[in-house]
């Protein structure tokens, strides 16, 4: 991948995010499609970059490229409210049978990882031999 090049900076961001429907719910049976296109269309409103995504049955996986101007925290909270927002907007009925207290999707939690262009070891060799 290349690096994109911004006012001043140049950068290569990517992470690897997992989701999981609240309760371990298998809501994704019948929602994972519409969950993976809102995803998508919220992504490409904010200058995100969806590389690749994924469901299983109770959970999504989301490798998605984004700007140093967002924190990971921000993007998995734009995410998972306007996911959820949207999918109570199309699919009140069926959601309403699962969840009776609170409109609800995702559960508290979720999974980050950054994912780099190289290892951790060419990062750390190059380190070690600068100033040298």
């Amino acid at each position: 991948m290349d690096y994109i090049s911004e006012n001043h900076s140049k950068h290569l961001l990517i992470c690897h995010l997992i989701f999981v429907c609240k309760y371990r719910k298998k809501l994704l049976v019948h929602l994972g499609e519409y969950i993976k296109h809102e995803t998508q269309n919220i992504s490409n409103h904010y200058g995100w970059e969806i590389i690749e995504q994924e469901i299983d049955k109770d959970h999504i996986h989301i490798l998605i490229r984004y700007s140093p101007k967002w924190s990971v925290l921000q993007i998995v909270r734009l995410l998972k409210q306007q996911t959820t927002y949207r999918a109570w907007e199309h699919y009140c009925d069926y959601l309403s049978t699962h969840f009776w207290k609170e409109r609800t999707f995702w559960s508290d939690g979720y999974f980050s990882c950054s994912i780099g262009n190289v290892s951790q070891e060419i990062i750390k060799k190059y380190i070690e031999t600068q100033g040298k």
